[in-house]
């Protein structure tokens, strides 16, 4: 957690100097960390205690939950500027109470209209993943600045302006580092070094920040600060679009680091000729839920939904033993990931059987690979959702590919019953590595989520790089309707295992009884079709764990998996505002008018 350092005089705050050692006098010291909150007049839950607050004084100030969602990414990209940004991409899910539906952008960055299938290969073999990430060919160009813009166009109340004003304010003035930031930014010192702009910004004196100290950015307030004057046009169009793409075509490496930055291919045409989707979201009912999410480009909506319809067609969830659950939900979680990787892609793209996956008989002919006694062997082929037939697959299985871990994600309602569910990324931790001189911003490195050559020979692969193509992505805004109303919002961080952890939430809440806070701070595991399955230390202390491997499956650690949010309306109106307790720092969660 970091909170706001209101310091005094502003006048002193140069590009030269972005940081301090201590927290001035009088500045404010970090708020608690709260990862829950009951009340009235609407709710937020995000990863960082001033994104949390700026979006609860846009729902204070009379703004509904799409303005504090725009508020509150925006102050993310002050604060959680390795996640997220204005050099990013995101998915962007929003309940609308007056109308009953569900609306979704694809804020998805998009590749540049000369990329090709072969984008990473040199001399006919993919590049190494490190050699491509901190590099301008793994730049996208970014759609969050034109997602901010559809999305109050649509459905805000307040100006793009008056929304950035919180984190241009935090931007200018400073937040505190925190440990986790400190972590962040040291993990990728070696990088982040040999970019001068990008190193004068997160490594003060040569080194990570030093807990505690504040850290400021002038050159991102006054992007902020052009941006709310001409709006996003000035993003995609005009100087600062050049900056961008001379950024990209031709890394700002110190000369003396030794670094081969590839040069990028995106210009300044491919800039001005992005756009947003607005498209329909999937939805799959669920036991007397409607639970709506993403489309692709991301592959979030249709795996979750995969999983959860091959868990319905296997019977009452709430019935099985605590192993039989944990059971099936890794076996769910495979069928679905190995579905997920052969079909999914870009649908401008590739021909994606997006209908055909959230069916309820292809449910059915996958679902009956379940079997109570024992786990299936990864690599698992995937069906064929256009023809399916019981218990059939297509032949060849194909591989995970990888995808970075990081991200973050953000839930926002409003006195009125809206609901906004927003997952945004720069993808690795830290994007590129590349910051935007002048401008305070790090860029994606979002191309490396295609798949650098095809995942199996001879199988057609719908995540190959091309002109315009989005790269598909895990990310999984929900939100999950009851009788009509509004029921909950969640989503997380987390590269692949944001599709498990999303899906491992609404089963602890809609299936197990549990809370929506209790649900985000369970013990995760995630299944994705390979040999073992990752699962966090919690889970392996299960007493259940035992009994798993008893049927076959078999676990490797990882220290934590995903940061998820939440929102749920309770039936006397309040608002449950749930984030993380401990993963990524912990989380923050507040309502406007709490209760009690």
């Amino acid at each position: 957690m970091r909170a706001l350092a209101r310091l005094a005089p502003p006048l002193l705050l140069t590009t030269a100097l972005v940081w301090s050692t201590a927290l001035p006098a009088g500045a404010a010291a970090p708020p608690p960390k709260t990862p829950e909150a009951v009340g009235w007049g609407g709710a937020v839950a995000t990863v960082d205690a001033d994104a949390t607050a700026a979006g609860i004084q846009v729902l204070r100030e009379g703004g509904n939950a799409v303005d504090a969602a725009v508020a509150a990414a925006a102050t993310l990209g002050v604060t959680e500027p390795y996640s997220s940004g204005i050099g990013g991409g995101g998915y962007f899910v929003y309940y609308d109470h007056a109308t009953g539906r569900v609306h979704t952008i694809d804020g998805r960055e998009t590749a540049g209209r000369s990329a090709d299938a072969g984008l990473f290969l040199e001399d006919g073999k993919p590049l190494a993943f490190a050699d491509a990430v901190t590099s301008g060919l793994s730049v996208g160009v970014p759609g969050t600045p034109a997602t901010w813009d559809a999305a109050l166009r649509n459905w805000g109340t307040r100006s793009l302006a008056r929304n950035l004003a919180p984190a241009q304010r935090i931007a200018d003035e400073g937040f505190v580092v925190d440990s986790t930031f400190r972590g962040q930014t040291a993990d990728n010192q070696a990088r982040f070094k040999d970019f001068p702009a990008t190193a004068k910004l997160y490594l003060p004196g040569g080194k990570p920040p030093e807990v505690g100290s504040v850290l400021r950015n002038p050159d991102l307030a006054a992007t902020y600060r052009l941006l709310a004057k001409d709006g996003v046009k000035a993003f995609y169009q005009g100087p600062l679009a050049q900056d961008v793409v001379n950024t990209l075509q031709h890394p700002p490496v110190d000369p003396a680091s030794g670094r081969n930055a590839r040069p990028g291919r995106i210009d300044t045409a491919d800039l001005a000729a992005y756009r947003v989707r607005e498209q329909a979201p999937t939805h799959v009912a669920h036991g007397d839920y409607d639970v709506y999410s993403m489309a692709p480009s991301s592959s979030g909506g249709t795996t979750v939904g995969e999983a959860l319809n091959i868990l319905e067609d296997g019977g009452e969830v709430s019935g099985y033993s605590a192993t039989q659950y944990y059971h099936h939900f890794l076996e769910a979680s495979r069928i679905a990931f190995a579905d997920r990787n052969r079909w999914v892609g870009d649908p401008a793209a590739v021909d994606v059987p997006t209908k055909q996956l959230l069916s309820e008989r292809y449910a059915a002919s996958r679902a009956c690979l379940i079997s109570p006694d024992h786990a299936l062997t990864s690599p698992l082929a995937p069906g064929d959702p256009r023809h399916p037939a019981d218990c059939a697959d297509t032949g060849q299985a194909v591989a995970e590919p990888y995808e970075g871990p990081n991200t973050t994600h953000l839930t926002a309602a409003d006195r009125w019953g809206n609901i906004v569910s927003y997952t945004l990324t720069i993808e690795q931790t830290g994007g590129s590595g590349i910051t935007v001189p002048g401008r305070g911003f790090l860029l994606n490195n979002e191309l490396t989520d295609f798949d650098f050559a095809p995942l199996a020979a001879g199988v057609p692969d719908p995540n190959l790089p091309g002109p315009g193509k989005r790269p598909r992505s895990s990310m999984s805004p929900t939100v999950v309707l009851r009788d009509g109303e509004p029921f909950l919002a969640t989503g997380s961080p987390g590269g692949a295992t944001i599709i498990t952890t999303t899906l491992q939430v609404l089963l602890g809440r809609l299936d197990r009884g549990l809370s929506l806070e209790q649900a985000i701070a369970a013990p995760r595991a995630s299944q994705r079709n390979t040999a073992a399955t990752q699962a966090e230390p919690g889970f392996l202390a299960l007493p259940e764990r035992t009994g798993l491997e008893g049927l076959g499956h078999a676990f490797t650690a990882v220290a934590e998996i995903g940061a998820a949010t939440g929102v749920e309306r309770l039936p006397d109106g309040r608002w449950v505002a749930a984030a993380e307790p401990v993963r990524r720092g912990g989380g923050s969660a507040a309502v406007v008018k709490p209760a009690g």
